[in-house]
């Protein structure tokens, strides 16, 4: 764990030092390691309970930690998304279908890190042609966000790389959640859009490190929050996907902290 002094930006964004960049590496390869071995438990007939179950135990057999398990009373290692369910789907005995397409969510945390990714999976079989389509969209477009996070550019630039994509597939971007600031912490600035003007926001400076994580819906942008206080779904109850890494910022650009190790990342690994 890194024990040099906080350097922040004039935006309080904490610049770590090229040294941690090890350490996430570590937290944020477990966390993409998990979701490797999730995938071939996503089947017709499995519940988000079991698959949340498989998470907790592999993140405690590997010696971690869940960052998420007791996160303002939450009591899960995942979040499990299902269709139209936007994000921080609570896993259940819910049982999934054919067709059904997700997003599961794991933040760990290794010798003080956080590593937090999420990416799209399809219970059994291939999905429909709008879901292939929205899974894929959501995909390319943080990769595109990926790709304007470097030196000089602004956290606008992600933004409107991302919201400018999507809308020209003629989706929409969903507003009421972003990314973050992580690294000896779960949550803290910035907050990163992923909609916006570019050349606007915070400049990227080399040693920070924050997620990216777009969510797209089929339909409109707007959500709304079940009665758990933690499901959020989309208004117009259309399908919505989201892929998610962590990354931290090199004269270079992007260093992705959560590539899958078995390049699974994508769900077409099991198309073919």
């Amino acid at each position: 764990m890194s024990t040099n002094k906080a350097r922040l930006t004039k935006d309080g964004i904490r610049l770590y030092d090229p040294s941690d960049f090890a350490g996430m590496h570590a937290a944020g390869r477990l966390a993409a390691e998990i979701l490797d071995r999730i995938a071939e438990h996503v089947e017709p007939g499995v519940t988000t309970g079991h698959l949340d179950q498989l998470i907790t135990d592999w993140v405690t057999d590997a010696g971690a930690t869940s960052a998420t398990i007791g996160y303002k009373g939450y009591q899960h290692a995942s979040c499990i998304s299902i269709n139209h369910v936007v994000c921080h789907g609570i896993p259940s005995d819910k049982k999934l279908k054919s067709g059904d397409i997700l997003n599961i969510d794991v933040t760990v945390i290794v010798d003080g890190w956080f590593g937090d990714t999420s990416r799209m999976y399809v219970a059994g079989g291939k999905p429909n042609r709008k879901a292939e389509r929205l899974m894929q969209v959501t995909h390319d477009a943080l990769m595109l966000g990926i790709e304007a996070a470097k030196p000089g550019n602004t956290f606008g630039d992600i933004g409107h790389a991302i919201q400018s994509y999507v809308e020209a597939q003629r989706m929409s971007v969903v507003r009421d959640f972003c990314g973050h600031g992580l690294g000896l912490v779960f949550h803290a600035p910035p907050n990163v859009l992923h909609y916006g003007r570019a050349g606007t926001g915070p400049v990227l400076e080399e040693g920070m490190f924050f997620t990216i994580e777009p969510m797209v819906n089929l339909g409109r942008p707007e959500t709304k929050i079940l009665a758990d206080d933690w499901t959020a779904v989309t208004r117009d109850k259309s399908l919505s996907a989201q892929f998610e890494h962590s990354i931290g910022i090199t004269s270079g650009g992007a260093d992705i902290f959560t590539l899958s190790p078995k390049g699974m990342f994508h769900p077409t690994y099991k198309m073919t």
